[in-house]
């Protein structure tokens, strides 16, 4: 092993700790440098930095875009890759110039954010209500039953990620407060307020959830196969999302994320403005917000050319 492969590996440790990087990013990020140096014809083993050039660079983008026909928006996410590995071998100085430095990555389209109707969360509302109302089930259906609505209205009513709901303690929720501690990328901390509604239905799974298990390793939790109760997974949260909306959604894509975009576009839509947006879902820039208004934007124009007598015209 040369020491810039050890170096890759201190590289990797770095943005996990030091930078806070997710799991997921730091996976993706060793998945692109071993692209990168598979594409050069070498292992992360034999990578030697020095040499290889700005021509290599272009030419594994290149590759990318033309023989592999990644997506632009793939093609940048690697590049950003390669491009911090160089600037942390430079700032260790064992590179003397970042060969990516100069590169312009290619221009991705942002496409807008999909989202569920308003009537579609109500019709899932409703769906879940008959579901307890007339379903005789055992202890563990009705938790289950309680714990996935839940989930759909805190992804909905808190706009938080993924990873965020799976990362919540029981610490994070305070009831008395009426609001929620959220950690985000780089466990950057937010705090999201929370309706009566909204409380009183976790005060539900909460009272269902303690007569399955005492202590709780994370607020929300399911059974494994073997019977133990756990942390609830990634798999399993995806499921339940896709398996509710799917029920009363014709979106192509039934995601956590989804419920995301809906949080978002809902509060636009009723008026919040879009810096109150953007400290709500833990957005660092808030071009990364202005996404929304071109959302809303396409819906209000929609709305106008079905409706106006001269836009028919």
């Amino acid at each position: 092993m040369t020491i810039f492969a050890a170096m890759i590996q201190h590289f990797l440790d770095y943005i996990a700790i030091e930078r806070k990087y997710s799991p997921r990013t730091v996976e993706a990020y060793r998945d692109d440098l071993r692209d990168f140096c598979r594409f050069i014809g070498c292992q992360t083993d034999d990578f030697d930095p020095k040499s290889v050039d700005e021509t290599d660079v272009k030419t594994w983008m290149l590759d990318m875009i033309e023989n592999q026909h990644q997506k632009p928006r793939s093609v940048k996410r690697r590049l950003s890759a390669l491009r911090s590995f160089y600037r942390f071998l430079l700032r260790q100085r064992c590179v003397e110039k970042d060969i990516t430095a100069r590169i312009i990555p290619p221009k991705a389209d942002k496409p807008l954010p999909v989202f569920f109707r308003q009537e579609e969360m109500e019709a899932a509302e409703k769906n879940y209500e008959l579901k307890i109302k007339n379903y005789e089930c055992g202890a563990d259906d009705h938790f289950e039953a309680l714990r996935d609505n839940l989930i759909i209205e805190m992804l909905y009513q808190t706009g938080m990620r993924q990873a965020e709901l799976l990362g919540l303690t029981d610490a994070d929720v305070d009831l008395s407060k009426g609001q929620v501690r959220i950690f985000g990328k780089r466990r950057k901390e937010r705090i999201v307020p929370i309706g009566e509604h909204l409380i009183h239905q976790i005060l539900d799974y909460l009272s269902v959830r303690a007569e399955i298990i005492r202590e709780s390793p994370t607020f929300f939790v399911k059974r494994s196969k073997s019977g133990e109760i756990v942390a609830m997974t990634k798999n399993t949260l995806y499921t339940i999302v896709r398996t509710r909306m799917g029920e009363v959604s014709t979106l192509k894509k039934h995601s956590p994320h989804v419920l995301r975009h809906t949080f978002a576009t809902t509060m636009l839509d009723n008026g919040a403005d879009i810096r109150t947006i953007q400290t709500l879902l833990g957005h660092a820039s808030l071009s990364t917000t202005s996404i929304y208004t071109h959302t809303t934007f396409e819906q209000i124009k929609r709305v106008y050319m079905q409706t106006h007598p001269r836009a028919k015209k």
